[in-house]
């Protein structure tokens, strides 16, 4: 059988609808667990984000929990909270935004858990280079000797062909649509980008990473806010068909019902769960470099960044439904440009592809740390010239590819590191829910 053909019948195996349920069952059972830590600490999580308390400062890690936070960010807030979301509406219709803000609400304790758990194993680590993530703590669970191996193998092709490859691709079909820009002058350069963050080790990829946020993070707000200004009259019915569709309320003709309620809790349960990455463990990779001795403080920042993802996605969604634009017949990132050209007119194809240019590099450069530390943990801290080489070499190749093969196999790495990361949570839970949930009911932000 063609190698091809068996790859991307994996990949539509794995990446389908039992996963998405094995994903929202742990979830539900992780809130459940936690007494709905997400809603019950909802505000006390903002609190400890925007004013951190001292005692979750760094001690000898390579980065502050905010740094963590803000990586977090970046490598949330990317591509697929453009594209993604159009492909979303497309698939399910208006009803997916909702269900990308219920999932993502759900998905909030998988974040938390991942990170709390990363933090309270790293203060324990005696390693400097990976202080915790899921390297770390699924040696304490069945199949601890090969389990750690074998999720980050995954995590790091998922960090090679989605953390670096895709969103090379992304920038560079958005250079050349907008402006024209070879795909080989784009690959060039986003080599020599890779190449100059990554010689500069650790603290040039973190330095690099924060000073993204701020200025994708604006670019979004303005123009988002725009469009809604714009479309004020019609925010009111746009909640209401997203409502209606979500819940089935219009469909009462018999499989219709059935089959568009399935679509759009698929494409928002789907969207949700790449959109924010919780249960992938990057969040918890991130947070366990930081040697932070506030395993609460740094779960509820991780909390708020799937929060965060969210929102970004269920915005760009409000967007494309205010703008009247869902039913155009048009998909993924031309979805998008459709409702921002309903304000900006010509120049909408130029802010979106900003946009998803910005987005593209911030998840580039998180990454670029993310697979850095799962390198070093594979190769227990050999070879990091050979890293640079190979993430450089991904980004060039992720900006000249055409070939569907990288994405079927950027979907088996991500079910391959949910399934692991998920089980390992899971078997955690008995021996820290006791101790978590009386440090909860101590904790002042």
């Amino acid at each position: 059988m063609d190698i091809a053909l068996m790859i991307k019948q994996l990949s539509e195996a794995v990446v389908g609808l039992p996963l998405l349920i094995i994903v929202i069952g742990v979830s539900i059972f992780y809130t459940i667990a936690l007494h709905g830590i997400q809603f019950r600490y909802f505000l006390t999580a903002f609190k400890a984000t925007l004013f951190p308390s001292q005692k979750g400062e760094h001690t000898e890690g390579q980065m502050s929990p905010f740094h963590a936070f803000m990586g977090t960010i970046n490598s949330n807030l990317g591509n697929g909270s453009i594209a993604g979301m159009g492909t979303a509406l497309f698939l399910g219709g208006p009803g997916a935004a909702l269900w990308v803000v219920i999932f993502g609400l759900i998905l909030m304790s998988v974040r938390f858990a991942e990170v709390y758990i990363s933090v309270l194993y790293g203060m324990k680590s005696d390693k400097k280079s990976v202080l915790g993530g899921p390297m770390v703590y699924l040696k304490d669970v069945p199949g601890g000797k090969f389990l750690p191996h074998v999720y980050a193998v995954f995590c790091l092709v998922y960090g090679l062909l989605g953390g670096c490859s895709f969103q090379a691709n992304s920038i560079q079909v958005s250079l050349k649509t907008t402006w024209g820009i070879s795909p080989f002058v784009s690959g060039g350069l986003l080599f020599v980008f890779v190449l100059y963050i990554l010689c500069g080790g650790a603290q040039r990829i973190i330095k690099i990473s924060l000073s993204l946020v701020p200025l994708k993070v604006l670019v979004f707000l303005v123009s988002t806010a725009a469009i809604l200004m714009y479309h004020c009259a019609a925010l009111p019915a746009a909640f209401s068909l997203i409502i209606s569709s979500g819940l089935g309320m219009n469909a009462f003709v018999g499989g219709v019902v059935g089959f568009s309620l399935q679509q759009a809790i698929t494409a928002g349960m789907t969207s949700s769960i790449f959109a924010t990455e919780s249960g992938l463990g990057s969040a918890a990779i991130l947070f366990g470099s930081t040697g932070s001795n506030d395993p609460i403080q740094s779960g509820l920042m991780g909390m708020v960044s799937t929060f965060l993802s969210m929102l970004t996605g269920f915005i760009v969604a409000l967007c494309i439904v205010v703008s009247g634009v869902w039913n155009s017949g048009l998909n993924s990132t031309a979805l998008t440009i459709a409702a921002f050209e309903t304000v900006f007119g010509n120049f909408a194809g130029w802010i979106v592809s900003f946009l998803s240019i910005t987005f593209g590099f911030g998840v580039l450069v998180s990454f670029a740390y993310i697979s850095r530390s799962i390198w070093l943990f594979i190769t227990n801290n050999r070879f990091p010239q050979a890293f640079i080489a190979l993430y450089s070499l991904f980004t060039l190749g992720g900006a000249l590819a055409t070939v569907v093969i990288v994405w079927d196999l950027i979907n088996i790495a991500v079910a391959g590191t949910l399934l692991i990361n998920l089980f390992g949570i899971v078997m955690l839970l008995p021996s820290i829910r006791t101790t978590l949930l009386n440090q909860l009911r101590n904790y002042r932000a």
